[in-house]
């Protein structure tokens, strides 16, 4: 394997089941991100975990995406909103 192998990313078919996961401190909160960040497009969520103090939730946050533009924007949203504190 190449230097310049290792570095190429995946190839993606679009569409595609994209998931998401959503961390933060308030569940409804949460819930109200990934509602907007949707666009619109039907999803589904499922409760992930919560942090051993209680503090931190996190969701699995999955929908169908068309391109990776769409991909991309979902996560930034996401990633932007206050009331998130990390989306992997």
């Amino acid at each position: 394997m190449t230097q310049e192998s290792d570095n190429r990313r995946p190839e993606i078919q679009y569409p595609c089941e994209w998931g998401y996961k959503v961390i933060g401190t308030d569940v409804n909160k949460i819930l109200a991100a990934i509602e907007e960040a949707s666009m619109g497009i039907a999803y589904d969520v499922t409760p992930s975990n919560i942090s051993k103090n209680g503090k931190y939730f996190s969701i699995n946050f999955s929908l169908q995406v068309p391109n990776e533009v769409v991909r991309n924007l979902i996560y930034e949203k996401l990633n932007k909103n206050a009331e998130i504190k990390m989306v992997i």
